[in-house]
């Protein structure tokens, strides 16, 4: 069983809180830090439990759960990619492998890219990179349209547009937004406005500018950068970004298990298998 320590370490504009997992026997393998965003170090409790053989990190993002955004802190894409490495940089385990989920697949571009002696292997799951994909002209009216609903409407009818995004397969056609809005009781969400206006999705990752990497950059890297994708999330959002990236990369994506949240199984992803998907990312890992 790992031992956990957990640390907080002072950034421009917040206090991230972070988490140490130390093995009770060294294997040799370098730490691995797995991360996303918004997605907090909570929701990654059943992958790491397979790694119980080597240090693993996780944090909270800036604005998310245990970490403190300052009132005048900000969020960008490029400032969490900094977060990464102050992190890495204040638990002094450096050089890691890095699998990022999510938004945190998109942010890492840039931490690898301004850092690249912290990282050995990014594994970057379904980052959601709309900035290079051919519809990302219409993707970024849907997010401003998404964020205007949280802005007028509040947490209930925005995440119903979100979800209802995600669900989405293929191109974004022109006519997206001429759509009926999603009920959000079909999805269980709240209908009643509460009046709160700090979800860490609506309010601060699908507000920032659209994240743009260094392809270029990428392109010459040292970093092995690994683009993923999962089995069931064929032509989604998040997975189309993943599969772009490995295009611009001139690599496959290498392919996991379950959806694009495939390291957790809940109601949301009854059929996901953690394990299934930790065997893959040690593969994954191992390769390099």
């Amino acid at each position: 069983m790992s031992t956990i320590e957990t640390r907080s370490v002072r950034v421009p504009g917040a206090l991230l809180t972070y988490d140490i997992r130390h093995p009770d026997a060294v294997s040799g393998q370098r730490p691995l830090f797995v991360l996303g965003s918004p997605m907090a170090a909570s929701g990654f409790e059943q992958l790491v439990a397979h790694f119980g053989d080597r240090t693993v990190i996780t944090y909270d993002p800036r604005g998310a759960e245990r970490s403190v955004l300052e009132p005048d802190g900000e969020v960008t894409g490029e400032l969490h990619g900094e977060d990464m490495h102050r992190v890495v940089e204040d638990a002094g385990v450096a050089p890691v492998d890095v699998f990022a989920s999510s938004g945190g697949g998109a942010f890492a571009l840039h931490w690898v890219v301004a850092h690249p002696q912290d990282v050995a292997t990014l594994v970057a799951h379904e980052p959601p990179l709309t900035t290079i994909l051919p519809d990302r002209e219409m993707a970024q009216r849907v997010n401003e349209d998404i964020i205007a609903t949280y802005q007028h409407d509040g947490y209930g009818p925005a995440l119903a547009k979100f979800i209802q995004l995600v669900m989405h397969t293929g191109l974004l056609p022109d006519d997206y937004l001429d759509r009926p809005a999603p009920d959000p009781a079909m999805f269980g969400l709240p209908t009643e406005d509460d009046g709160s206006r700090d979800d860490p999705l609506l309010s601060k990752n699908l507000a920032i500018p659209p994240f743009e990497p260094d392809l270029d950059a990428l392109r010459a890297s040292s970093v092995r950068i690994v683009p993923a994708v999962g089995t069931d999330g064929e032509g989604g959002l998040a997975w189309r970004g993943g599969a772009a990236l490995a295009r611009e990369l001139g690599v496959e994506p290498v392919v996991f298990p379950g959806d694009h949240g495939g390291f957790t199984q809940s109601p949301m992803g009854p059929n996901n298998d953690p394990a299934a998907f930790a065997a893959r990312l040690r593969e994954v890992l191992d390769a390099g």
